[in-house]
């Protein structure tokens, strides 16, 4: 082989290794979360060294600190602890959060906190449908979740609600629940979206519609209250509507349930009202370029997740525009405001 294919090929062994040992990063911070790392970090106050680091509590064993460092290193290179230079002549550099760690600090401290949802998805209920996955593309399972577990438990039977649901949603899209009288948001476990929503929009009567085992003791408070059943069937009426994700059928069947129950008249009188999505819209591969390309990374990684362990699907536009089409929906509107994921409005 002459040079330049030669270095292709070790560019090319570089870029299969890294896949390989992809595993290291996440199982890296898994291991930094379950020590506590970004909130000793956080209550530090200050840059932390890897010797105050292995002192603060809970104590680290000191024998161990070179490992420590070892660990922060890679963390720091995936961009999730940053160093900073001390300046009381000590010698060794602080350790500071980076945007990326501020997530990961206790639930209590970050009510945006992504730690349940990185725990839930690194465990072992969910980590080996993956073993899984070629042996379901040769059979008739539903899922990989299914041949994994083998018992007739769906996802959904071990999951009782959703991960913490992001408040960026009442900043950003306030836009959207003026002129609402009712919502109803639609299969959202205990309500964390709901809730939020209720408090910024006291004049907003909300309910948190979910199955009655999901919802049993749940007390109603001011303008939220919880009601059982199942979306399949039958959903509250309202002005506006929030989906979760399910494959097509599903979809389907809930979408005409959401447009039944908005498309009734309240009081005799016809109110314009909407279905409200929050999801993931798949990007066009045209329109991905250097900049964005992380973000279509990690939409085809949670399709990737919903096909494991779920029958749901991440979808690209004319997926959801067929989808709104056939459950006889006249309009919609994509508002790309949350991220990866967007607010999408829909019309009767």
């Amino acid at each position: 082989m002459d040079k330049v294919n030669a270095n292709e090929l070790l560019q090319a062994q570089a870029h299969v290794w890294n896949h390989i040992f992809s595993f290291i990063n996440f199982m890296s911070l898994k291991c930094a979360v379950d020590l506590g790392i970004p909130d000793i970090i956080q209550n530090h106050g200050e840059p932390i060294t890897v010797t105050e680091l292995v002192a603060a509590p809970p104590t680290l064993n000191p024998t161990k600190a070179c490992n420590i460092y070892r660990l922060m290193r890679i963390l720091v290179h995936s961009g999730f602890f940053a160093l900073e230079k001390l300046s009381h002549g000590v010698q060794e550099d602080g350790y500071i959060l980076t945007n990326a760690s501020r997530l990961l600090l206790k639930d209590n401290i970050n009510p945006l906190s992504l730690t349940p949802f990185l725990k839930v998805n690194l465990d072992p209920i969910l980590k080996k449908p993956w073993d899984f996955l070629g042996i379901w593309f040769q059979n008739n399972d539903c899922t990989p979740f299914d041949t994994a577990h083998g018992n007739g438990k769906t996802f959904w039977d071990y999951a009782g609600h959703d991960p913490k649901a992001c408040s960026v949603l009442i900043d950003k899209c306030n836009g959207s629940f003026e002129g609402l009288d009712s919502l109803v948001d639609v299969g959202s476990g205990t309500g964390t979206v709901g809730k939020a929503i209720a408090h910024s929009f006291p004049q907003l009567e909300c309910t948190v519609f979910d199955l009655p085992h999901v919802v049993a003791g749940l007390q109603d408070s001011g303008n939220l209250k919880y009601v059982g059943g199942d979306m399949f069937e039958d959903v509250p009426v309202a002005d506006a509507s929030i989906l979760h994700d399910w494959n097509d059928d599903e979809c389907l069947k809930i979408l005409k349930q959401c447009k039944e129950a908005i498309s009734k008249q309240h009081k005799g009188v016809m109110i314009k009202k909407k279905v409200m999505i929050i999801n993931m819209v798949v990007m066009d591969n045209e329109k991905v370029n250097e900049e964005n390309s992380k973000s279509l990374e990690t939409q085809l990684f949670l399709d990737m997740l919903m096909m494991v362990v779920l029958t749901g699907r991440e979808r690209r536009e004319e997926e959801w525009a067929k989808l709104f089409c056939e459950a006889g929906f006249s309009d919609y509107k994509i508002i790309p405001i949350l991220g990866l994921r967007s607010l999408i409005e829909v019309y009767p």
